[in-house]
């Protein structure tokens, strides 16, 4: 567990679901500099910044290539890491095969699991979401393929001109950016976050449980004062959360 310390006049600030590069790198380049632009005003209050996943439609790390482009965000959270304020990065289900390009070229610690975070006095269990819960069977057998290591070995293979090429296709292809579920609340019944934070709070309380993924923003009350929020998405609603004075809520930019 991370401890924070936040005092008073600052903010803790979170972010999820870019999705840089779709469909195409030219339609979300407006998105990019909406999302700068975000990160330029929160620098100056901010305590620290989590981004929650799926900042790129796809990523892949070769040994010495990474996929061009996205020169702006990455300027802009190297400038911020660099003044001194801590950033966050749990990897999504586009970018789940980020190994440590942000690690040492930005100094951004980089998660693949859920992690639990206290913030003052209030306890988070934060992470991008994908894959938990009762159902999302599918994907959890395509991401085991995925992260299988031989599979990565066999992809690193092919030249990252046609790699990424065949990436990009296949993230935008297979609607994973946004599909129809994301845009309807299933009640609390059928979200399967929200029936995984109720079995969380069976063994542990946490005052948040903070997630992306799912593009939808929700702010649903969970048993013993506890709250699952959805930051919802840089795609259609712009949305954020931000936590201070020991309180998070969600806001649109």
């Amino acid at each position: 567990m991370i401890s924070i310390a936040v005092p008073d006049d600052k903010k803790v600030y979170f972010a999820s679901d870019q999705h840089l590069g779709a469909p195409t790198a030219a339609a979300s380049f407006p998105r990019e500099k909406k999302f700068v632009q975000w990160l330029d005003e929160v620098k100056h209050d901010a305590a620290a910044i989590f981004l929650l996943g799926d900042l790129f439609d796809f990523w892949f790390e070769y040994k010495t290539v990474v996929p061009k482009g996205f020169v702006r965000v990455l300027g802009k959270l190297a400038e911020i890491k660099d003044s001194g304020i801590p950033i966050y990065f749990f990897v999504g289900n586009h970018d789940l095969w980020m190994n440590d390009y942000f690690e040492k070229e930005l100094q951004i610690p980089v998660y693949h699991q859920t992690q639990v975070f206290k913030l003052n006095e209030k306890l988070l269990f934060i992470g991008h979401g994908d894959g938990l819960g009762p159902h999302d069977k599918g994907y959890k057998r395509m991401k085991k393929v995925f992260t299988f290591p031989l599979f990565q070995w066999m992809f690193r293979w092919l030249h990252p001109d046609v790699g990424v090429r065949l990436g990009q296709y296949m993230s935008v292809k297979n609607k994973l950016i946004s599909g129809d579920d994301d845009a309807t609340f299933l009640g609390e019944d059928n979200e399967w976050l929200v029936q995984y934070c109720k079995r969380k709070l069976e063994t542990q309380h946490y005052d948040y449980f903070i997630f992306g993924h799912r593009h939808l923003p929700l702010d649903i009350d969970l048993p013993n004062r506890s709250k699952y929020i959805n930051i919802g998405d840089w795609v259609k609603y712009y949305t954020y959360g931000v936590f201070e004075k020991d309180t998070l809520h969600l806001r649109n930019y």
